[in-house]
C-alpha cells in the first residue's frame, strides 16, 4: 500500500442506515427528540464507528514510516556453555602444539546493546510525510462521515415527521368520511336522499381506511429506520416529539457560501490531503534513487563468565548507493505519479461537484417554499370546498358525490402541502450538508423543533 492511501475508510453507503444498538428495550415509550436522535447516531452509527477505526489504522500506518526514521535500540543478554571438535573443522591432532583435537568444554558470557539508526533516507523522511498526510484525510474522511449521519438520522427523523403528519390527517379525513355516512343513513331513512349516496359515502368510508392503514403502516417503517440508524434496540418504543413545522428559510446567495463550502467541507479537504500524500508518495519513489547512510553499533561485556568479563564495542557508518534495482524505481514513480493523477482528478471533479450541490439546494430550497405556499392555499381552499359541499348536502341541494369528491380534494391538497413542507425541510439539511455545516446548524435550522 502507497503512503497516502487510508486504510479501512468507510466507502459503502449501507454502513450510514446501521448502527450498532445500545442496551435492551425499555418497557416505556422512549421520547426522542431530533437532536437526541442526532446524539444518539454521532455516538453509535456504522460508519462512525469504521471511520474511527480508519483514522487509528492511518495513524499505526504512520508510525511504521516514522521507525524507519528513529534510532534502534536492543539488548541481548547470552551464556553459552560449548565444546569444540576441531576435527570436524579439517583440523588433525598435532596441527597447533599443545592442542588437543577436542576442546573444551568452555563458558562465554556476552551481554550487549545494539544501536542502529538511518541518517540519510530521503525516501523514508518523504514516506513518513505522505503518511502524515494520509492521517489528515482519515481524520477528514471521519468528520464528513459525521456530516453524512447527521443528514441521514435527520432525513429519516423527517420522514417519521411527515408520516406521523400523514397519519392524523387520515384520521381526521376517516372521521369525516365516518360523519358523511351516518349523515347518508339518516337522509336516506327519512327518504331525502337515495340508496346510491349510502353506498358512495361507505366506499368513502373504507378508502379512507384504507389510506389510514397504509400511512400507519409506512410510519413504523419509517421508525425502524431510524432506530437502526441511530442504535436504538429495535424493539424500542418511541415517539418523534419534535414536529418540525414550516419556517421560512434565511436568503441564502450562492457567491456567500461557495468559498466558505471548500473551507467547511470535509470531503474537498480530506482530497486535498490525499493529493499531498501523494506529491509526497511520488518524492518518496523518486528517492529510492539516492544514496542512504546508516549508522550501526555495539557496546557489551564479553567474557568467560560475567565476574571475569571485559568491554568491547563496535562502531560502523554505511553508505549505500543504488546502482541498479531492475527498473524498480522507475516502476515506483511511475505507480506513485499515477495515483497523483487521480487525485487531482477527483479534487477538481469534486469542486464542480459542491458547487452543482450549493446550486442544487438552493434551487430545491426556493422551489420547495414556493409549493408550501401554493399547497396551504389549495388545503384552504379544499377545506371551504368541503364545507360548502356538506352544508348543501344537509340543504337536500346536494349528494354525497359532490362531497365524497370534496373529501378527496381536501386529502389530496393535505398530502401535497406535508409533502412539501417535508421537502423544504430536507432541502434546507441538504443546504447545509453541501455547505459543510450540516453538524453545526442542523439543530438551529430547524429551530430545535
Amino acid at each position: 500500500m502507497l503512503p497516502g492511501q487510508i486504510p479501512g475508510t468507510p466507502q459503502a453507503q449501507g454502513a450510514l442506515l446501521s448502527a450498532v444498538p445500545v442496551g435492551k428495550a425499555a418497557p416505556e415509550t422512549l421520547q426522542l427528540s431530533l437532536p437526541d436522535a442526532l446524539d444518539r447516531g454521532l455516538r453509535q452509527n456504522l460508519a462512525l464507528l469504521l471511520g474511527g477505526q480508519g483514522t487509528r489504522a492511518a495513524r499505526a500506518e504512520r508510525l511504521r514510516y516514522l521507525s524507519d526514521l528513529l534510532p534502534n535500540l536492543k539488548g541481548d543478554v547470552s551464556e553459552t556453555a560449548q565444546q569444540v571438535n576441531l576435527a570436524a573443522f579439517g583440523f588433525s591432532p598435532g596441527s597447533f602444539p599443545n592442542t588437543r583435537s577436542i576442546v573444551g568444554p568452555f563458558a562465554l558470557f556476552d551481554a550487549r546493546l545494539f544501536y542502529s539508526q538511518v541518517l540519510v533516507d530521503w525516501k523514508a523522511v518523504q514516506n513518513t510525510r505522505a503518511a502524515g498526510e494520509a492521517v489528515k484525510a482519515a481524520e477528514y474522511s471521519y468528520q464528513d462521515a459525521r456530516e453524512m449521519v447527521v443528514l441521514v438520522v435527520t432525513n429519516f427523523y423527517l420522514q417519521i415527521v411527515a408520516d406521523k403528519s400523514r397519519a392524523d390527517a387520515a384520521r381526521a379525513q376517516l372521521a369525516g368520511a365516518d360523519a358523511v355516512y351516518r349523515q347518508a343513513i339518516d337522509l336516506d331513512k327519512a327518504g331525502v336522499a337515495a340508496g346510491i349516496d349510502v353506498l358512495r359515502a361507505q366506499v368513502e368510508m373504507q378508502v379512507q381506511q384504507q389510506r389510514l392503514l397504509a400511512v400507519e403502516n409506512d410510519l413504523e417503517k419509517q421508525k425502524l429506520a431510524l432506530a437502526r440508524a441511530i442504535g436504538l434496540p429495535l424493539g424500542q418504543s418511541f415517539v418523534a416529539t419534535d414536529t418540525v413545522p414550516y419556517h421560512q428559510a434565511p436568503a441564502v446567495k450562492l457567491e456567500a457560501v461557495l468559498e466558505e463550502s471548500f473551507r467547511n467541507r470535509a470531503d474537498y479537504q480530506q482530497l486535498q490531503a490525499l493529493v499531498r500524500a501523494a506529491e509526497l508518495a511520488k518524492k518518496a519513489a523518486q528517492a529510492e534513487r539516492l544514496p542512504t547512510v546508516r549508522l550501526n553499533g555495539d557496546y557489551g561485556d564479553i567474557g568467560p563468565k560475567p565476574g571475569n568479563s571485559h568491554g568491547t564495542f563496535t562502531a560502523s557508518a554505511s553508505l549505500m548507493v543504488p546502482i541498479f534495482q531492475g527498473g524498480r524505481a522507475r516502476a515506483d514513480i511511475l505507480q506513485a505519479d499515477s495515483l497523483l493523477q487521480q487525485r487531482n482528478a477527483q479534487l477538481g471533479a469534486l469542486r464542480s461537484d459542491i458547487e452543482s450541490d450549493l446550486r442544487t439546494a438552493l434551487l430545491d430550497l426556493n422551489t420547495a417554499s414556493q409549493r408550501v405556499q401554493v399547497a396551504e392555499s389549495t388545503v384552504n381552499l379544499a377545506n371551504e370546498q368541503l364545507k360548502q359541499a356538506r352544508h348543501r348536502l344537509m340543504a337536500g341541494v346536494a349528494n354525497t358525490l359532490e362531497v365524497v369528491q370534496a373529501q378527496e380534494a381536501v386529502a389530496n391538497a393535505t398530502d401535497t402541502y406535508i409533502t412539501s413542507v417535508y421537502a423544504h425541510n430536507v432541502a434546507k439539511a441538504t443546504l447545509a450538508r453541501a455547505a459543510g455545516i450540516a453538524e453545526q446548524t442542523i439543530k438551529q435550522f430547524f429551530g430545535g423543533k
